[in-house]
C-alpha cells in the first residue's frame, strides 16, 4: 500500500479478512482475502456478496454549464438523463481513442456525479471546465459499497421502501440503518445488484450490519478480484487491463477505438460534438482487432496475457480468464484479429503449462439478454 494516497475507512475490516490492501487507483484495495475466491464468486451468482469498491473516483459537477460539460466530454446525450437516472458512458481523446469509461448520475437539474476508475476522467473533466460556469469537486469521503447478487434486493427490501421498484441504471436518495445514502441499481457483476454510496464515517457500520444480518441468507464479503471472474462471463471491460495500454501494438502507441472494444453502443444515436467524435465515426470499419470471447477445453484457465494462435500464427492475446465452478467451463476475454473474432473459429491458447485448444465465442457468456440485472419486482 506504499503508493496509496486514498484510504477506505474499511481498512481494518479488509486486513482482518486477510487483505494486504494492494494499490488500485490510488487507494489501498482488498485485491485478496484469505478465503476461497470461488466461494465469493458462487455467492454473488447464487445469493449475494458485498464488496468495497470505494477506489472508484467520484467527481461532483455542479453549475449552469454542468450539462454542457457532460455533453462535450462523454459519449452520452445528457439531455436524456433525468434526475434519478444514470448512464454508462465513455470518454475519448482527440484521436477518437478510448481514455476512460464512467457512470454519469444526474442528481438534480444542475448537479451531476461522474464515477470512473483508473483512467483520466477527472483530469479531462477539469480541463474541459476551464472558462465555464461549473464547479468540479473530487469527493473521497463518499464510499461505495456494492451489494451484488440475486438476493441483494430481498435483503435491501427489508430496510429501503421502494427498492424493488428501482429500475436498472436508476438511483434513489434514501436512508439505510438511519444513515443518509444514495442507492444505485448498478454494478460490475452482471447480476441484479446495488451500489450504496455513503459517507466514510458510516461505511463501517453499514458494512458490518449487512454482513451480520445477511449471513443467514448467504451474504459474504468479497474481494475486489472476484470481479475478474464475474466480468469475464458478463463482458465487462477493465481499463487498462483489456486495453492497448497493457497490450501495445508493435508499430503504434496505445489507444483503442470503441468499435474495437465493442463499446460503440455507449455513443448516443446521432450524437456529435463530443471530444474525438469525428475521428470516432471515421474509424468505423477500420478495426485492427476485436474484443471477443474464447472458450477453452478442459478446466485450466488461460494465463493472463496468454498468446492466442490460429493456423500456426499468433492472432491475439487473452486479457482476463477464469474457470467457472458453476457452469464447469473455462473462458476468457481476448483481443483477437478481426478475421478470427468469429463464432466457432478454432484457436490455441499458449499457456505457460502448454497449449490448450479453444474456440472463439461471442460475449457475454452469461445472460446475454441481461435479464438478471434488469429484472423487475
Amino acid at each position: 500500500m506504499t503508493r496509496s494516497w486514498r484510504f477506505s475507512t474499511l481498512i481494518d475490516r479488509h486486513k482482518a479478512l486477510g487483505s494486504n490492501l494492494e494499490d488500485w487507483s490510488g487507494m489501498g484495495t482488498a485485491w485478496s482475502y484469505s478465503g476461497d475466491p470461488n466461494e465469493e464468486y458462487i455467492a454473488i451468482r447464487t445469493k449475494a456478496g458485498l464488496m468495497d469498491v470505494s477506489g472508484l473516483k467520484k467527481v461532483h459537477i455542479t453549475g449552469a454549464h454542468a450539462q454542457h460539460l457532460i455533453d462535450i466530454t462523454t459519449t452520452r446525450d445528457p439531455e436524456k438523463i433525468y434526475p434519478g437516472k444514470s448512464a454508462y458512458a465513455c470518454m475519448l481523446n482527440e484521436a477518437g481513442k478510448f481514455t476512460d469509461d464512467c457512470i454519469i448520475y444526474r442528481l438534480s437539474p444542475n448537479s451531476w456525479m461522474v464515477v470512473h476508475g483508473s483512467g483520466t476522467g477527472h483530469e479531462e473533466l477539469t480541463r474541459a471546465a476551464q472558462g465555464k460556469d461549473v464547479s468540479i469537486r473530487f469527493d473521497d469521503n463518499l464510499h461505495d459499497l456494492s451489494l451484488q447478487g440475486p438476493l441483494a434486493v430481498d435483503y435491501l427490501a427489508k430496510h429501503v421502501p421502494g427498492i424493488r421498484d428501482l429500475p436498472y441504471f436508476h438511483h434513489m436518495q434514501t436512508q439505510l440503518f438511519g444513515f443518509p445514502v444514495m442507492i444505485s441499481r448498478t454494478g460490475y457483476t452482471g447480476e441484479r445488484g446495488y451500489e450504496i454510496f455513503c459517507r466514510g464515517q458510516d461505511a463501517v457500520a453499514i458494512w458490518d450490519r449487512i454482513l451480520e444480518e445477511g449471513k443467514p441468507m448467504g451474504i459474504i464479503p468479497c474481494r475486489f478480484t472476484t470481479l475478474d471472474m464475474l466480468r469475464v462471463e458478463s463482458y465487462l471491460l477493465f481499463y487498462p487491463y483489456d486495453n492497448s495500454q497493457k497490450y501495445p501494438f508493435d508499430d503504434e502507441g496505445p489507444g483503442d477505438t470503441l468499435w474495437e472494444l465493442g463499446l460503440d453502443f455507449t455513443v448516443s444515436p446521432g450524437k456529435t460534438g463530443f471530444r474525438g467524435a469525428e475521428e470516432h465515426y471515421r474509424l468505423k470499419g477500420k478495426e485492427r482487432f476485436k474484443i471477443y470471447g474464447v472458450l477453452l477445453e478442459g478446466t485450466e484457465p488461460a494465463d493472463e496475457g496468454a498468446p492466442v494462435h490460429a493456423g500456426g500464427t499468433q492472432v491475439g492475446v487473452v486479457t482476463c480468464a477464469m474457470y467457472s465452478p458453476l457452469v464447469k467451463k473455462s473462458m476468457g476475454i481476448a483481443r483477437l484479429s478481426v478475421d478470427t473474432a468469429v463464432q466457432g473459429t478454432p484457436l490455441e491458447i499458449h499457456n505457460r503449462s502448454g497449449i490448450i485448444k479453444a474456440t472463439a465465442q461471442p460475449l457475454p457468456f452469461d445472460d446475454p439478454k441481461k435479464t438478471k440485472r434488469t429484472a423487475k419486482g
